[in-house]
């Protein structure tokens, strides 16, 4: 079980190092991904460690993982949910911009076209909104967040099961709190700023420690961003590529405006490139992060049936 610990310690530090270094930017796909893949990569030592546990057959420990699963691919359906409509928008909003190319003199034309992507995000932010509304009554239960002491759990239940299911609840609260935000919207800002974190297991101090250094490095990265930009999707590559967008857009009106022209024709068409340049990261960003939940989603309904049958033969 300290393995199981060490493990997850290691898998957020490594997270943390990441961002600490600069080798990946707060919120940008990469962040994100490797957050997704670091929740895969919990879910998936706990099962290893469940066969060496000689969990007794017909108990509740197998309800209680069905239990936190279940919350888990709630979260995840979201998070999936929002990384799909980001995917969906970038493939809009790319073929919008390459009309742009056909119209490269035509600038009243052009200045309409660059309003499609833009109502789009418009909505899509919209959307996501009531997303939330509609799925998120209790944040604090669908993020699995749980701030008992583990005295009050009994952790030592069903061989230290529990134990491992609180480890597990606790890691990956905070990063589907970071998935959410970047994929759907800035939900839990409070929850993201805040560098509490919830009481560590006794046989746990590495994990904590490790957890607590990445929650204080978020709460940095998310004070630091300015109001609006902590609000709504914060996924790096949507808010560049949404930037990028308004700003053409701004240059387009003032062309339309004074009637003067860009300098050379090929000036509009670097500029729409350069904006294809932001969609594309985008698109490959958000499907990097449905790749890495579709696999925890087969991961979760496998490990279902292994715990069940294990169950049942017992």
């Amino acid at each position: 079980m300290k393995r199981f610990y060490s493990s997850i310690g290691q898998g957020v530090e490594a997270l943390h190092r990441r961002l600490a270094v600069g080798e990946v930017g707060f919120m940008s796909a990469a962040f994100v991904q490797q957050a997704a893949a670091l929740v895969r990569s919990v879910h998936a030592q706990l099962l290893e460690v469940v066969g060496r546990l000689h969990l007794p057959a017909g108990e509740r420990w197998l309800d209680e993982y069905m239990d936190e699963t279940s919350r888990l691919w709630d979260a995840c359906l979201l998070v999936r949910a929002g990384a799909s409509a980001l995917h969906a928008y970038s493939s809009a909003a790319a073929h919008a911009i390459h009309h742009l190319y056909d119209h490269d003199d035509d600038y009243i034309h052009a200045a309409r076209a660059i309003n499609a992507p833009r109502r789009h995000a418009a909505g899509l932010l919209q959307d996501n909104r009531a997303l939330l509304h509609d799925n998120i009554h209790d944040p604090a239960s669908l993020l699995l967040l749980d701030h008992r002491s583990p005295r009050d759990l009994n952790l030592n239940a069903f061989n230290g099961f529990r134990a491992l299911l609180y480890a597990l609840r606790n890691a990956t609260s905070f990063l589907l709190a970071i998935l959410l935000s970047a994929t759907v919207s800035s939900c839990l800002p409070d929850h993201l700023i805040s560098t509490c974190t919830p009481l560590p297991l006794p046989t746990a101090p590495g994990y904590a420690s490790s957890m607590a250094r990445l929650r204080h490095r978020v709460a940095q990265e998310m004070r630091a961003l300015a109001a609006p930009a902590a609000d709504g999707i914060l996924m790096y590559e949507f808010r560049q590529a949404r930037a990028a967008i308004d700003s053409l857009k701004a240059d387009l009106d003032r062309v339309v405006a004074t009637g003067t022209g860009y300098a050379h024709r090929e000036d509009m068409a670097e500029r729409a490139h350069l904006v294809k340049g932001c969609l594309a990261m985008l698109s490959s960003g958000a499907e990097a992060v449905i790749a890495e939940l579709d696999d925890l989603f087969d991961d979760i309904v496998e490990g279902r049936k292994m715990l069940s049958d294990l169950c049942s033969h017992r």
